[in-house]
This record gives C-alpha cells, structure tokens and sequence, in this order.
C-alpha cells in the first residue's frame, strides 16, 4: 500500500462510516481493487478510530457529560447496548474473518442494507427523545449493531433503524446511533493492538506515515459526512443510498459469477 492508496481509503472510510453504505464493505471492495492483503483489518480500525474524531467534535457537549457524570442513566444504556456487538464479535470471529474477503457474502450484505434504508425511510417518526431512551431500546439498537459486524451490512444504517423502530425520534436516533459507535471503535482497536503487540508485529517507518495520512483523511471527510447524514435523517433522504448499495451489490454479484475482475479472497 502506498500514501495514495492510503488517503484513498481514508476518504471512503470517512464518507461511507457516517453515509449509509458500509465503510467496512467499501474498504473490502477497494482492497479487493487495490489487491491489498497485508494486514487489511489493522489498516480497517486505525480508519475508523479516524473516523471517531468528527464524532466527539459534533457530539462534544454530550460526551463531555457523559465523562463528568459517567453514572447516569444513558452510560448504562449505552454499555447494555454495546454487549451484543461484543459477543457476537467474540462468538463468531472466525466466521467473521472470512467475510473480509468479500464476494456473494458482501453483495449480500448490501442487500441486507438497502433494505434497512427502506424501512428508515418509511417508518413513521417516534417522539422518544433522549430522556424517553430505554434500557429495552439501548438492547435493541445494540443487537442491529452486532448485525452490522459483517462488512457491506451498514453500522449507522442498522442503528438508525432500530432506533426509530424503538419509536426515537430521528434526531435522537442517530445521536445514539453515533455515540453507540464509540465503544466497539475503541473496543476493536484495543483487541487489535493487543494482537499487535502478542504477535510481535513491527512497523517501519514508512508503515506508520502511510497509516497517518489514510488517518487524517478518515477524520476530515468524516467530519463533512456526519454533517451531511444528520441532515438525510431528518429528512427522509435514505432511500437513495437503498438504490446505491442495491446497484452496488448486482455489480458485485455479475462479477463474481460472470466479469471475475476483483480477486476476491
């Protein structure tokens, strides 16, 4: 992987984690392009660490009250809601892993996707605002979240709609939608640091600038797309992005079966 190579999926993280389309199936797929295959997944959680920076710019104010007051009631919905991505990553890692090659999984994965944004975008809107939030709901939000582990399912795309199934709000919803982000992101790269670090894996120093700038290139452009996915929320606006995942997921399929131009695998 060169620098170029680096901004480049840097740029898709950071659109595609706060868009949603799955940053995690656009990384697969660009790789896949790229024919990267030294240590993708660590490349993976160092974009979407990247990725948290717009997400405690935006969300500042309720962050910092979160660590002020850390016991309060949302801190324990928001820990109930992060176990089951937990477990689910722990119980089937493997089964996990090989999803990152891509493939029929991942084609099928974006179907899964576009039709989460159907039903966002046709659902009527709750009126749970962030003091309504359950323990029941942070339940509910957390197991879309596990769904969303596979690569091509959308992470902001399966909260949100398990939020406004919960009857939240749409502004409400993906706050918690967000904010939900910030454990399993942080979570993901103590577990691959650890692996790092078990595995005795050294970096040079060309590694760690490609690293830095596919970084920096995750945090801005996530910076303008979490503005820009709180506004398609609000307004009803996902629909389009079913259309793209569900065009996106044909491509992948003819190619598999019929054009074999990616090396999956």
């Amino acid at each position: 992987m060169n620098v170029l190579e680096a901004v480049i999926l840097g740029i898709i993280q950071g659109m595609a984690e706060f868009l949603p389309i799955s940053s995690s199936g656009h990384l697969v797929l660009f790789q896949n392009l790229f024919g990267l295959k030294e240590n993708p997944r660590l490349f993976d959680v160092i974009l979407h660490v990247g990725t948290l920076v717009p997400i405690f710019i935006v969300y500042r104010r309720d962050i910092g009250a979160l660590i002020k007051r850390p016991l309060q009631r949302m801190t324990g919905i928001l820990i109930i809601g992060t176990v089951p991505a937990v477990a689910a990553a722990l119980f089937f890692e493997e089964r996990i892993d090989a999803l990152f090659k891509g493939g029929a999984p991942l084609a099928l994965a974006f179907i899964l996707t576009g039709l989460f944004l159907l039903y966002s975008d046709n659902v009527l809107e709750g009126s749970k605002t962030e003091r309504k939030v359950t323990i029941l709901d942070g339940l509910i939000i957390g197991v879309m979240q596990a769904v969303a582990i596979p690569p091509g399912v959308s992470r902001s795309g399966s909260t949100i709609t398990g939020a406004l199934a919960c009857r939240l709000d749409r502004q409400t919803a993906a706050k918690f939608s967000f904010l939900l982000s910030i454990p399993v992101i942080v979570g993901a790269a103590v577990l691959e640091g650890v692996s790092i670090y078990r595995e005795g894996l050294r970096f040079t120093e060309s590694d760690i600038k490609i690293y830095a700038f596919g970084f920096a290139a995750a945090a801005l452009t996530g910076y303008l797309s979490i503005k820009f996915m709180l506004r398609l929320v609000t307004n009803c606006k996902l629909k389009y992005f079913a259309l793209y995942v569900f065009l996106l997921a044909a491509f992948i399929l003819l190619d598999v079966y019929f054009i074999h131009t990616f090396p999956w695998g």
